[in-house]
């Protein structure tokens, strides 16, 4: 008898109950609002600010609407101007180059390698065309970040991380997003925290901390953050800085500060879904595997894996034939976008050039969310389906 899947792959777990609970006393309260506070209280808001700050090591933060407001921001923070170019990866999601176009930027394409990460050596030969790179950690996979530091710090390059698919992860121990001058995660429903929309800032610097914050809307009550810097900084620029607002309401950071606390634990058992998911397809004629090096701590809440080389229609074949059976794969090797799965040519409001060798990394990624609902049995379920109809496309020739 043919196997068959029957889980729901965009399906996440309940909020905490102590999410839901702190919820509720907001909507108790009727407070939403980060600075409608009564005196001597402070805000969901900026509590979960503060926490965050302390979990990625982090001196400031700011909680924000949403993972894309909080790279607008960030872009704008550390001084991004209408016409400057912009490096960032030719893989990754719409809103990364969205958010460069949002702020009147042009995005330069770095290309990607078989690892899935962005291609140092192209970003080395590409480093003097701007001054800033958005560094995205893509379906949660990290580069050799010791290099590209070195390679962005030579060139005089700021680099802004996307930890939209890397909150938790670390390269040699140093948490995503600490790298650079910027580190900017989702709070997303598909995220590692889940308030159906929402962002986090973080970084060191202090008057990009401010701008940050003046930027998100504070009506002058930065005194109101518990991780943000001292007055003296926001002197400097409370004037000069437009007021764009989006700021997280104290309901969604209710919501996360419960999740936070559970984050480690959360990390554990979607690592423990990936490893069973990858272990069922290795050794899978035509299929590579994406090898993940010992120095990076990756949080598997997806995965990816590699038809290199197969013509179009056969790797369509393999994704009609798993849907079949109840396994969702995204094809980021289709002409036109799809969902999530939109690539670099895909954005008309950014210039390109046509890339071989990304495209050839592309053309044969399959991309599968690993949510927190599925059991390890499911994982090793879905692992012989696609392990099942790779290989029977394959033998087809």
């Amino acid at each position: 008898m043919t196997e068959r899947f029957t889980g729901t792959f965009t399906q996440q777990e309940p909020i905490p109950e102590a999410g839901i609970a702190a919820a509720l006393a907001v909507l108790q309260g009727g407070r939403l609002h980060r600075y409608n506070t009564v005196p001597g209280e402070i805000g969901e808001a900026a509590l979960l600010e503060q926490e965050f700050a302390a979990y990625t090591g982090a001196r400031y933060c700011l909680s924000v609407a949403s993972g894309g407001y909080a790279l607008a921001t960030a872009l704008r923070a550390v001084g991004v101007q209408p016409g400057d170019a912009v490096l960032t990866n030719a893989f990754t999601l719409a809103p990364v180059p969205g958010s460069i176009a949002a702020v009147g930027a042009v995005p330069v394409f770095v290309g990607v390698t078989e690892d899935l990460v962005i291609d140092l050596d192209d970003l080395a030969a590409k480093a003097g065309q701007a001054r800033v790179l958005m560094l995205s950690h893509m379906r949660g996979h990290l580069c050799d970040m010791d290099r590209l530091m070195a390679i962005c710090d030579a060139a005089g390059i700021t680099v802004i991380e996307d930890c939209a698919h890397t909150m938790g992860a670390s390269w040699n121990g140093v948490p995503s997003g600490r790298h650079g001058a910027v580190g900017c995660y989702s709070t997303q429903t598909y995220k590692h925290m889940n308030s159906g929309e929402g962002g986090l800032l973080v970084t060191d610097d202090e008057m990009v901390a401010a701008r940050a914050v003046m930027l998100s809307g504070s009506y002058m009550l930065f005194d109101r953050h518990l991780a943000a810097p001292g007055p003296e900084a926001f002197a400097r620029i409370k004037y000069e800085t437009p007021n764009i607002s989006g700021r997280m309401d104290n309901l969604r950071a209710a919501i996360l500060r419960p999740q936070l606390r559970d984050i480690e634990a959360q990390i554990d058992r979607w690592n423990d879904r990936y490893r069973t998911v990858e272990a069922g397809l290795r050794n899978t004629p035509g299929l590579t595997v994406v090898e993940r090096p010992a120095q990076e701590r990756y949080v598997g809440s997806s995965i990816q894996f590699l038809l290199l080389d197969w013509a179009g229609a056969k790797v369509q074949d393999v994704v009609a034939r798993c849907a079949a059976r109840g396994v969702e794969l995204k094809w980021f090797g289709a002409a036109e976008p799809v969902g999530f799965t939109s690539r670099y040519d895909s954005w008309r409001y950014a210039p390109s050039e046509q890339m071989p060798k990304s495209d050839r990394v592309l053309a044969g990624l399959l991309d599968m969310r690993l949510p927190l609902t599925f059991s390890l049995d499911d994982c090793a379920l879905i692992a012989r389906i696609i392990r099942a109809e790779v290989s029977a496309v394959w033998q087809a020739g």
